[in-house]
């Protein structure tokens, strides 16, 4: 079993009238998911708004448990009310927005928040406050007040104090999307250092087709069903289906594809721009 495994998952958003106290309507956010996630990956997850990749992120960490099916974290059944604590420092969450996750009014005290209550004991809280900093690049700045950083700063500081809770996975719900192109590439590279460097099982949600390049896995949601899965080669291969999945590809493989229907040969599969280079010297 891998440290993230979905069998059959399903959850609805049930909306009620208070009034009369009966159940107004049903959506099925997600519906029978399977997925197995292997320590050490780097996995993304793709869809349209609404497809329903963040509410299977939250599942990840047991922020939402499912309606039907079982989600197990390192082997822990995420409905079982004894793993909720374990699952947490086993599993941490980036949200879209890093302003809702940050706290204090210095850096480091930010960053050592998480593990405090934790309750790790105060010596080790510091030196995973210097290691988390370090390794998210923010060590210049852990004197500064969060309000003075830039915003892919900010997301850096929120995944450094998730770092500091030695999680063996980080789950990152949109963490690029209230960024400029500068921030998202400073967010990306951090991420890709952790899973790299500390071997940080990394679930990257996004929409953004470049991010997902380095992956070793992508998965594909619409309308709550995981509809492809593969190597980011395999997926963006198929660049007619994700167009019908109202989903984009890298640039630089959408103009591989339009060569392709023109009679160029090697075009399918392209990820970047070296290998149409290449391709096309060939």
């Amino acid at each position: 079993m891998g440290i993230i495994k979905a069998l059959k998952v399903s959850f609805d958003y049930i909306r009620y009238d208070e009034e009369e106290n009966k159940e107004v309507s049903v959506l099925h956010a997600v519906k029978d998911v399977d997925m197995d996630i292997q320590e050490g990956q780097f996995i993304a997850v793709l869809g349209h708004n609404g497809s329903g990749k963040s509410t299977l992120a939250k599942h990840m960490n047991a922020l939402l448990v499912p309606t039907g099916g079982t989600m197990w974290i390192d082997e822990m059944d995420t409905r079982e009310d004894e793993n909720l604590f374990r699952i947490r420092k086993k599993a941490g969450m980036v949200f879209q927005n890093p302003d809702n996750q940050i706290i204090a009014s210095v850096v480091e005290e930010d960053v050592g928040f998480g593990p405090e209550n934790l309750g790790v004991p105060t010596e080790q809280i510091w030196q995973r406050v210097d290691q988390a900093l370090k390794a998210t690049g923010m060590a210049a700045y852990r004197k500064h007040s969060p309000n003075r950083l830039s915003g892919g700063q900010k997301q850096r500081v929120a995944i450094a104090g998730v770092m500091a809770m030695h999680p063996k996975c980080i789950i990152l719900d949109e963490p690029t999307a209230m960024l400029d192109p500068n921030g998202r590439k400073e967010v990306l590279e951090a991420v890709k250092e952790l899973n790299r460097q500390e071997g940080i099982t990394v679930i990257l949600i996004t929409h953004y087709m470049e991010e997902v390049v380095d992956a070793d896995r992508v998965f594909v949601m619409d309308d709550g069903n995981l509809v492809l899965q593969g190597t980011p080669r395999e997926i963006f291969s198929q660049v007619d289906t994700l167009k019908q999945l109202r989903l984009d590809v890298p640039q630089v493989t959408l103009l591989a594809h339009e060569l392709g229907k023109k009679g160029v040969p090697g075009m399918e599969g392209i990820l970047t721009i070296e290998e149409l280079v290449e391709a096309l010297c060939l």
